[in-house]
């Protein structure tokens, strides 16, 4: 006999959500969705899903588990708490799961005053692109009740292939706190040992090919490397992200009393690329901070 699967709801339509919830689709879970822009949710309503009025609408629906993947801290809570918010509507017995990247501390509330209602509250914040949304690789990082997580374990493992649970409420956005900083400062590595090359009369490809094989190989330095090294600075997360993102990791860090020097550095740098108008181009685009200290072009 087949076992029935939950109805999902999911909110939160962007270059991460699309695919996750389409992803949850084509595992054959029924979806009840909503975004702010009702129009980026037609590709799925296109293949059966029901599209809400509001956040609350879709909790009136009964969906057992709901998705939330928006931009910042803010967008969380209006989503739970606002007008039309989930809690207004939600059924004890809710789970409800984060993919957003949020504050820790914010999350620990959330959870605490959810719980009240009866609803499970999960923070389980990804880390892999688009590109990971797209293929159901990303990792995942969750906190919240072990109960809750075994529950939803089958739904996440249909868009991630490593899930995680960190343990209580808070720890996964924390956990993806330390990616950023581990991320991030490995990104700024590669644009320094690219200018480097370049510089030196080395070719950059075959810098990345050389160094890539061996203990200095990163994610970063074998996908971002030869974007930076051709000027391809289209995004597949973003500039103005990445910056909210470093923004809650250093607010962490201050309140765990932990200096986190390159974390400041490059943290500043995407800051300047922001400042000159390179706030929606990717990540990588922070070699152009390296290209305007040291006075050259990585495309010369």
């Amino acid at each position: 006999m087949t076992d029935i699967k939950p109805q999902l709801g999911y909110i939160g339509l962007g270059i991460m959500g699309l695919p996750m919830a389409r992803n949850l689709m084509n595992a054959s879970y029924a979806m009840t969705i909503w975004n702010r822009t009702p129009e980026k949710g037609q590709p799925l309503v296109e293949r059966g899903a029901e599209l809400a009025d509001s956040p609350a609408d879709l909790a009136k629906r009964g969906p057992a588990v709901i998705f939330i993947n928006v931009t910042d801290t803010p967008d969380v809570e209006a989503v739970l708490f606002g007008d039309n918010g989930l809690a207004s509507a939600a059924k004890p017995g809710t789970i409800i799961v984060d993919h957003s990247t949020i504050s820790p501390d914010a999350t620990r509330d959330f959870a605490k005053r959810l719980a009240e209602q009866g609803i499970d509250f999960l923070d389980a914040p990804v880390s892999g692109g688009d590109i990971g949304a797209q293929q159901g690789t990303l990792s995942i990082m969750v906190g919240g009740r072990d109960g809750a997580v075994q529950t939803v374990m089958p739904m996440l493992e249909v868009v991630g292939k490593s899930v995680i649970h960190l343990g209580e409420a808070g720890l996964g956005q924390t956990c993806k706190a330390c990616n950023q900083i581990a991320g991030m400062v490995t990104l700024l590595g590669v644009c320094e040992a690219l200018a480097l090359a370049q510089q030196s009369g080395l070719e950059m490809g075959k810098m990345i090919q050389a160094v890539g094989g061996g203990a200095a190989g990163s994610w970063q330095l074998t996908n971002l490397g030869p974007k930076i090294a051709a000027g391809d600075h289209d995004p597949g997360f973003m500039i103005d992200l990445v910056n909210k993102d470093l923004a809650i990791v250093l607010d962490a860090a201050e309140r765990a009393g932990v200096p986190l020097q390159g974390t400041a550095q490059i943290a500043d740098l995407f800051k300047q690329v922001a400042a000159q108008g390179g706030g929606r181009l990717g990540t990588q685009a922070v070699a152009k901070a390296i290209e305007s200290a040291g006075g050259f072009s990585f495309n010369d």
